[in-house]
């Protein structure tokens, strides 16, 4: 019997992947079922014999990778995202998977697989999970280089609205409603970002809270921002699979 911990806080997205796992085999056992980067440090400290961990990137309270980063978690983990590029390149040529939000069967059959094929390598080595980890540990910014023509300008984080990608490009849009190109991916940015003040909203935009009006339902299972700065007129859409957590991300600031 494979005893698994799922770490998620949407129960949507647990009861999902509990429905997938069960149709996929019947030697995994769930042993708990944690909802956020502190609950789960404080189960992982007490070393549960577990074989695999199922854990979501972004939760509630912060970034999963918090979790490896406090304990020396010698567990094979497989991580969910919403967005492939977010950890694509990551895992790469780690013997870590990881799956992409709704779970797909065939793409969680394959990364049961994979931890069978590795089994061994993870139960004795950590290497992968802290190589992986280390991607994130990057110190939190409070300015950014953006250019303008031939000039390269400071801006500090607090005056920058949002960040969005257009044709292969990624613009940064001040308080002043001045749009600057800025020399990093959304991926890149969202990695060194504050996430109690700025949200990945889609695969376009990444915004930040202090600039945020409201939000009201759109086409019902979806959120649309209004945003305080009237310059601004671009139409920012919360997807449905993403709205929870901007809704906990809000009331939580």
């Amino acid at each position: 019997m494979t005893k698994a911990i799922i770490i998620e806080d949407e129960k949507l997205a647990v009861n999902a992947l509990l429905h997938t796992l069960s149709e996929i085999t019947d030697t995994v056992h769930v042993e708990a079922i944690l909802g956020s980067v502190t609950e789960s440090i404080a189960c992982l400290s007490a070393s549960p014999e577990v074989d695999i961990i199922f854990s979501d990137v972004q939760l509630s309270d912060g970034y999963s990778f918090e979790i490896f980063k406090a304990l020396d978690v010698k567990t094979p983990v497989i991580f969910t995202t919403a967005y492939d590029d977010f950890v694509m390149n990551a895992f790469a040529h780690n013997g870590i998977d990881y799956l992409l939000k709704p779970v797909d069967k065939k793409d969680l059959e394959k990364a049961l697989f994979k931890y069978q094929m590795f089994e061994k390598h993870f139960t004795s080595h950590n290497e992968a999970v802290q190589r992986f980890v280390k991607q994130y540990d990057i110190p939190k910014k409070n300015r950014l280089v953006v250019k303008k023509g031939i000039e390269y300008i400071s801006l500090r984080l607090e005056e920058i609205v949002l960040f969005y990608t257009e044709n292969k490009l990624v613009y940064v849009i001040d308080v002043h409603g001045k749009k600057y190109i800025a020399e990093k991916t959304l991926s890149d940015l969202e990695e060194t970002l504050d996430n109690s003040q700025f949200f990945r909203a889609n695969r376009q935009y990444i915004i930040n809270i202090n600039f945020i009006r409201g939000f009201k339902t759109f086409e019902r299972v979806k959120l649309q921002v209004d945003l305080n700065v009237p310059e601004i007129n671009h139409i920012i859409i919360i997807s449905q699979e993403n709205t929870p957590q901007f809704r906990k991300w809000m009331y939580n600031a």
